[in-house]
């Protein structure tokens, strides 16, 4: 079994208008949502073996503060390729991790992410597939898994979408904070 997290960046802050989109630093509620996200995947057991992130401040941002709350150091690959990137983009790059890698964490930007989640979940959670559908916010999180033994197999609708998690759900208490 193949498990892939898909991690949407933590909010971003638009204060300074002169700043290039790729060198926007995190709002402070995004401060307050990594680590929140961070530590939901600490006690859910879900710390990734490989994480792929976009090159962005604001992705690699979100990575650092999820990253205090593991017990471990994944493998992390920055690209380029994976800022903004569009639904096949996101497949064609996940195709490429390596069979010994079980369980990796994509961390990135919308809309690519909720079009990549879509179009990989086949099956799932009723209330986590009607969540995906409708929005996925900054922070969110998509737990997808995959009944293969290499990721170069990974169809589109492949994917059973086991949850998604929203840094508002933790707060308000809707799953184990």
């Amino acid at each position: 079994m193949l498990t892939l997290l898909l991690l949407r960046h933590a909010k971003s802050s638009w204060d300074d208008i002169n700043t290039e989109d790729h060198d926007r630093p995190l709002a402070e509620r995004g401060l307050l949502a990594a680590p929140l996200m961070g530590g939901y995947i600490a006690r859910e057991d879900l710390a990734p073996a490989m994480v792929l992130c976009s090159t962005s401040a604001r992705t690699r941002a979100t990575l650092d503060l999820v990253l205090t709350k593991l017990k471990t150091e994944p493998e992390t690959v920055f690209e380029q390729e994976l800022y903004i990137a569009e639904a096949d983009t996101l497949l064609a790059r996940l195709r490429r991790v390596p069979a010994r890698v079980k369980r990796v964490m994509m961390i990135g930007h919308n809309p690519g992410f909720e079009d990549f989640a879509r179009l990989l979940a086949g099956s799932g959670d009723a209330t986590s597939l009607h969540l995906i559908a409708n929005k996925f916010p900054t922070a969110g999180l998509a737990v997808i898994t995959f009944d293969a033994k290499s990721w170069r197999s990974i169809e589109p609708g492949g994917g059973h979408l086991d949850r998604f998690i929203t840094p508002r759900m933790l707060q308000r208490g809707e799953v184990g904070a």
